[in-house]
């Protein structure tokens, strides 16, 4: 009985003995087979205009272009501030790979909760200054859509000859008070008179229209975000006041009356947008990469509304509809591009 169980125990450590891998001595275990590594990207977004919308987009399609395997986690502030840093904190629990924020305040509460001890790259998309809005780390990069507000008044000017022209801004919104000065410094400038009125939030955009239409001959609109998304009620004012509108968003005007649209292509900007992401992703440090200025003239835009001149008793001239990306007569959307 006590030879067989003694038997028994030193068949088992041989079994036991035979069925462990050796490894010699120093040997590298052998390397366990795995897939590409999935990169989690957070996106947040201050609200849902085209504009905006275009650029996350033009993001997300270049990205599928890469030999980069991406999920992403789309989330709209719905132009709250305080969302936008839930947004921010969710992506942090979540623990991201990286976050994008497509509009100035989206990017700031990323980069308040995304600090560069936090080693996690923060992507500006649709900023007009980065500077200015305290975006700029070691930890950040992204795209500008800084728009050449001096060269669209002054077209805005050369076809209507006004004399004194309208904005309407965001106050506490960093990327509207720089566009706002920059549209002030131009019309200084270029001679004529300039008239703001600021807004607190997307309400207030059509009140603000009301008070300066009676003192104005035109209104130009800038990529102010609380304003460009309620742009209807300002192209409302404007159409009944026989008065000129300029947007420096064309992708916000479709079904407007708004004369004059000359401004980015904002799915451009997300194309440049997921190319800073791809860069990020395969190693280059975000703050080597730095801001993004666009400059190439074929990622911009010119519509006129040709019904819209008429109506008001403008002409525009040839070679700038021959130039125009869309043509807007006879009720019909004309593409020229």
């Amino acid at each position: 009985m006590k030879h067989s169980l003694r038997t028994a125990i030193l068949l088992l450590a041989s079994i036991a003995t035979l069925s462990t891998p050796v490894f010699a001595a120093g040997a590298a275990e052998a390397p366990v087979t795995t897939g590409p590594r999935t990169y989690k990207v957070g996106v947040s977004k201050l609200l849902a205009h085209p504009a905006l919308d275009a650029a996350e987009k033009g993001m997300m399609d270049y990205l599928a272009t890469t030999d980069l395997a991406v999920t992403f986690d789309l989330q709209n502030a719905n132009g709250d501030i305080s969302t936008a840093s839930s947004i921010a904190q969710k992506f942090k629990s979540d623990k991201v790979d990286v976050a994008v924020g497509i509009a100035t305040p989206s990017a700031q509460a990323l980069a308040q909760v995304f600090p560069v001890s936090s080693s996690i790259p923060v992507i500006f998309s649709a900023v007009t200054d980065a500077d200015e809005a305290g975006l700029v780390a070691a930890n950040i990069s992204g795209v500008s859509d800084k728009n050449p507000v001096e060269e669209q008044i002054k077209l805005l000017i050369d076809l209507t000859g006004a004399k004194t022209i309208g904005n309407i801004y965001a106050s506490g919104e960093a990327n509207g008070v720089v566009l706002m000065e920059m549209a002030k410094a131009a019309c200084e400038k270029l001679g004529v008179k300039f008239v703001s009125s600021a807004i607190s939030n997307s309400s207030e955009v059509k009140m603000a229209a009301q008070s300066i239409i009676g003192r104005v001959d035109a209104i130009y609109i800038a990529t102010d975000n609380a304003v460009i998304s309620a742009i209807a009620s300002v192209d409302d004012v404007t159409s009944k006041a026989g008065k000129v509108l300029f947007s420096a968003d064309p992708s916000g005007i479709d079904g407007l009356e708004a004369m004059i649209a000359w401004g980015f292509d904002y799915y451009s900007i997300g194309v440049e947008t997921g190319k800073v992401v791809e860069k990020v992703l395969k190693g280059t440090a975000a703050g080597d990469i730095g801001t993004v200025y666009i400059t190439d003239p074929t990622k911009f835009e010119l519509w006129f509304n040709l019904d819209t001149a008429k109506k008001l008793g403008y002409t525009i001239p040839q070679s700038l509809q021959d130039g125009a990306a869309m043509l807007i007569k006879n009720g019909q959307k004309i593409s020229q591009k």
